[in-house]
């Protein structure tokens, strides 16, 4: 498996990707993503920010994450400091072809590298109360569960939220 930025020729790849796996997440009662959420528009934005990171397998777009140390606003409601600077991970897919591979658990490595290359102490993310693997996966990396949360931008969903504090040096 390579961990690589990702880059505009990426997209369609990106797009296809969505596609497979938002038909899963609505299977099982997570409404976190939909046809129009998360689309080209906005991974081109996160690739123009040097923010989209990709994991191939066999030289295909097997999951993405996108890596931002911008803080978010509705993460006040969350138990951790919010004014503390963290890198925050947001569109964490993998491919249904590639589960079971360790593609999420490499890209939240890649995380842990983005986050000590910035000087950033803190990893946090949210992820949809409906999202079981995500809420195993978390925890699973010495994440802390830090409460539950609502987001402006995904109106009647609720969210779970975890950080991980990463060792100084």
């Amino acid at each position: 498996m390579r961990i690589r930025l990702a880059t505009l020729e990426d997209i369609p790849s990106l797009a296809l990707l969505v596609q497979r796996v938002v038909p899963l997440m609505r299977a099982t009662g997570n409404l976190q993503w939909d046809e129009n959420y998360p689309n080209p528009e906005v991974f081109a934005r996160d690739v123009q920010r040097g923010q989209l990171w990709v994991a191939e397998i066999s030289g295909a777009i097997a999951g993405v994450v996108a890596l931002s140390s911008d803080p978010e606003p509705d993460y006040v409601q969350a138990d951790w400091d919010d004014t503390e600077p963290a890198l925050v991970v947001h569109r964490l897919a993998v491919d249904p072809q590639s589960r079971g591979a360790g593609v999420a658990r490499a890209l939240m490595q890649q995380a842990e590298k983005v986050a000590a290359t910035q000087a950033l102490p803190v990893i946090r993310v949210d992820t949809n109360v409906e999202n079981q693997a995500t809420q195993r996966l978390f925890p699973g990396l010495g994440y802390r569960f830090a409460g539950e949360i609502t987001l402006r931008l995904r109106p009647g969903l609720r969210f779970f939220c975890y950080e991980k504090r990463l060792p100084t040096s």
